[in-house]
């Protein structure tokens, strides 16, 4: 059966050679007679494929041995809260940078947990605007509107909003203040500096690998502020000094993780899926400003995400049609999240380049035909 044109926000497709590669391992893994699910996470076959993992990380990314790698879960929710427990002293204050839902959410989390240690929460920027009971969010924040407090223990921002379709172009210059970034949805879409931030963390249903991990980036001098009378398996210097592997991890998810990087790595790295996401963007936006009157994307031109394209029509019924129409040329995962509606095309790294000239070309049949 040929493969669906998936364009879900998360659990996302997976490269289909990462898939093939589990389904031809999936019940003898490395000629064990054993699915690598069953093999004991302190075992030698399981080990080699997490170090693979960790390896590929380093390498693709480029960070330097100043930063540990460690796989965690929870998702990325957990660490809204996690991270003020861990870093955010008794007295003290981290700030953060709110562009969309996921900011929201890591500010609802973070400030009971700055509070449980002693600490507070403040918001150094917030470019959201009233829109009936919710905000809506269109930019990023100019430089002259974020308001770091140099004495802050760091200061938290969101890479890429999946939901508003909001996206930074350029790493946030937080001064000296320890910079951390939730990078969920765009992890991995580019080459940059990582070594730049204190800690970059993600969910990897996006860009890297199923559901039920999360990747983190450490620098390990700020590891060494982390809040030392919180339990052992609240900390993350504990995950970085055991390996990730003080109690099980999900080893299955780390397998596929390490999957998804090698092939990653095949295709030519960051270098080359960089020039493949820029291309599949400008297609889909190419669209919709040569159909402006059809597909209206609230989203400044500045700000526009590569990962998460967002646009309304004109009625509810021609989306409703859009989304119907679409389906039918087996391309899923459209619908607009259900806070704000809408559409969204979510264009993560295994999403193809082949996948994303059908939808627009689609788009500009639809708009021929129905305007």
């Amino acid at each position: 059966m040929p493969r669906t044109i998936n364009f879900n926000a998360g659990p996302a497709t997976l490269p289909l050679a990462a898939l093939e590669r589990a389904q031809a391992e999936l019940t003898d893994f490395a000629s064990t007679g054993m699915s690598v699910m069953e093999h004991s996470h302190r075992g030698k076959e399981y080990e080699a494929v997490h170090d693979e993992a960790i390896a590929l990380m380093r390498e693709l990314t480029g960070v330097p041995d100043s930063h540990a790698i460690v796989f965690l879960q929870g998702g990325a929710t957990q660490h809204f809260a996690q991270i003020p427990m861990n870093f955010v002293p008794q007295g003290g204050s981290a700030d953060l940078v709110v562009t969309g839902a996921w900011g929201e959410k890591a500010e609802t989390e973070g400030i009971p947990a700055a509070k449980l240690v002693g600490g507070t929460l403040r918001i150094a920027a917030d470019t959201g605007k009233p829109a009936g009971k919710t905000k809506s969010y269109v930019r990023v924040p100019r430089k002259d509107e974020i308001k770091i407090d140099p004495n802050a223990a760091y200061v938290h921002f969101t890479s890429n909003e999946t939901i508003h379709g909001v996206q930074y172009t350029e790493i946030p210059d937080s001064g000296n203040v320890p910079l951390v970034c939730d990078m969920s949805s765009d992890f991995l879409w580019r080459k940059m500096d990582y070594s730049r931030f204190s800690m970059v963390y993600a969910g990897a249903q996006k860009n890297i690998g199923p559901s039920g991990i999360v990747v983190a980036l450490i620098r390990k001098d700020f590891l060494e502020r982390g809040n030392k009378s919180l339990p052992k398996i609240l900390q993350y210097k504990t995950a970085v000094d055991q390996n990730s592997l003080y109690n099980t991890p999900p080893t299955f998810a780390i397998y596929l993780v390490r999957n998804v990087l090698a092939w990653l790595k095949s295709t030519g790295g960051l270098a080359r899926i960089e020039k493949d996401n820029r291309e599949k963007a400008k297609l889909v936006y190419e669209v919709i400003d040569e159909h402006a009157e059809m597909f209206r994307c609230p989203v400044e031109k500045s700000s526009r995400s590569t990962m998460n394209v967002v646009f309304t029509l004109p009625s509810a019924e021609l989306e409703r049609k859009f989304l119907e129409e679409a389906k039918a040329e087996r391309m899923v995962g459209l619908k607009g999240h259900r806070s704000v509606g809408g559409i969204r095309v979510s264009l993560y790294n295994a999403v193809s380049l082949d996948w994303t000239r059908t939808l627009a070309e689609f788009m500009a049949e639809f708009a021929a035909r129905n305007w």
